[in-house]
């Protein structure tokens, strides 16, 4: 039998490394791989369905799972998972602590971005500050112009206006017309050297930790998709592809443990591993629902709650059913 030749739309990460090049391979898969940043992936997908197999927004692809309007199914493959204290830029000048946020005007790049999600999140369930508390404004980043990848109905208590035409949320920041800044990528031009202009946590890593011992949550931004109409010709794919990137991201760690030369152009790597393997557990980067399942329910919840998902989704409908579980020797 012929392998199926597929398109593969993801980052060129660690993780994934093991797919590019060649070391780890699909099961009756010949795959045609495109590295391509988060951007253009997840607009592609979600806007013309152009791969197969796709990195997705976590976000985007619950709000389409909840409308039973997806073309892609995911499986528990967490490509990106960040803590996104990091996330949150504020006018220091003007907001001391989080709870000043309340009543304030805050730039993103899209309301319904993963990141932006998370950070919402955090802000609710550890300062009070609710979704509808603050005025959201819509912007691009670098670029003005920037649209909603996915057309959204808020609910009323929910304010979203867009950045007024030609500026971007970067620059509203550093002129002081917004009050904070949240996105995946850090703001740029003039504001990225404001010394007004700085994390709303001044120690965002030491936060994070808390958060984490606290919650025990490690925020998961990317899934894995594939084309609904080759699951239902190849049921066996979804595991295929699963085992797949598990023995990928396995091949990284294994690189990234190996310290007599380190894979990482960044000092202290084997202190961070062992910190955060302290911290986290040995599967610190783990797949699969089982030892997720506090962070995917959490997910699910404020995503609803912020008015994205049109209904609170289980986690046990979110994924493809063949990889809930997966075969023990």
């Amino acid at each position: 039998m012929a392998k199926l030749q597929l398109s593969v739309a993801m980052g060129d990460y660690d993780r994934t490394r093991a797919l590019l090049d060649g070391n780890v391979q699909i099961d009756g898969v010949e795959p045609v791989y495109m590295t391509l940043s988060p951007e253009e992936t997840f607009f592609r997908a979600f806007r013309n369905t152009e791969f197969d197999i796709t990195e997705m927004s976590f976000s985007s692809y619950l709000l389409k799972a909840s409308q039973a309007q997806n073309a892609y199914v995911a499986i528990p493959v967490f490509l990106s998972r960040a803590f996104r204290h990091t996330s949150i830029y504020v006018r220091t000048d003007v907001i001391k602590r989080p709870e000043d946020l309340k009543g304030r005007r805050v730039g993103l790049p899209e309301y319904q971005l993963t990141a932006n999600v998370w950070a919402r999140a955090l802000l609710e369930d550890d300062y009070g500050v609710t979704p509808s508390s603050i005025t959201w404004v819509r912007g691009g980043i670098d670029e003005p112009g920037r649209p909603e990848k996915i057309k959204l109905q808020l609910p009323d208590s929910i304010t979203l206006e867009s950045a007024p035409e030609g500026n971007t949320i970067s620059a509203l920041l550093d002129q002081g017309d917004l009050d904070g800044f949240i996105a995946p990528r850090p703001p740029g031009g003039a504001a990225a050297k404001n010394p007004n202009v700085g994390w709303l946590f001044p120690d965002p890593t030491a936060t994070a930790k808390d958060y984490f011992k606290r919650t025990g949550i490690f925020p998961i931004m990317h899934v894995v998709g594939i084309r609904k109409t080759l699951l239902n010709q190849h049921p066996w794919l979804a595991n295929a592809v699963y085992k797949a990137f598990e023995q990928a991201k396995a091949f990284a760690l294994n690189r990234l443990a190996d310290t007599s030369a380190t894979k990482v152009t960044l000092p202290f790597v084997e202190e961070q591993l062992k910190a955060a393997k302290a911290l986290m557990g040995e599967d610190y980067w783990s797949y699969g629902v089982a030892p997720n399942r506090t962070t995917l329910e959490a997910f699910v919840r404020h995503h609803h709650g912020q008015g994205l998902s049109s209904k609170l989704m289980s986690v046990d409908e979110i994924f493809h059913p063949a990889t809930y579980e997966t075969p023990k020797i």
